[in-house]
């Protein structure tokens, strides 16, 4: 069974940051890439970002590209997600997500709160 848990999520001015935490565990997890996507309310989910284990190669949605930073920690099996710059459209809840090795995202955690207000 694979768990994906995030945290970090929270109330922010616009301006501040946040940052995100996906911690992944179970003994058959294996996957190539993870990724963050959000959904606004009356929205479609959409990638944020997303990152490959092995190499850190990183993809960015244009929206967010020089204000959110996306890394991991191998050992830990954790990936983050830097959000500088957070701005009202921002606001969302945060998925963080596995892929499995047919290369879809088959795996979610429970999502996270992102609020910025004026």
């Amino acid at each position: 069974q694979v768990q994906l848990v995030e945290s970090g999520g929270g109330l922010v001015q616009a301006g501040g940051s946040l940052r995100l935490s996906c911690a992944a565990s179970g003994r058959t997890f294996s996957s190539y890439e993870m990724g963050w996507f959000r959904q606004a309310p009356g929205k479609e989910r959409e990638a944020v970002a997303a990152i490959t284990w092995s190499t850190g190669s990183t993809y960015y949605e244009d929206s967010v590209k020089g204000r959110f930073t996306i890394s991991r920690d191998n050992a830990k099996k954790t990936v983050y997600l830097q959000m500088n710059g957070l701005k009202p459209e921002d606001t969302a809840v945060y998925y963080c997500a596995a892929d499995d090795a047919s290369g879809e995202y088959a795996y979610w955690g429970q999502g996270t709160q992102v609020t910025v207000s004026l």
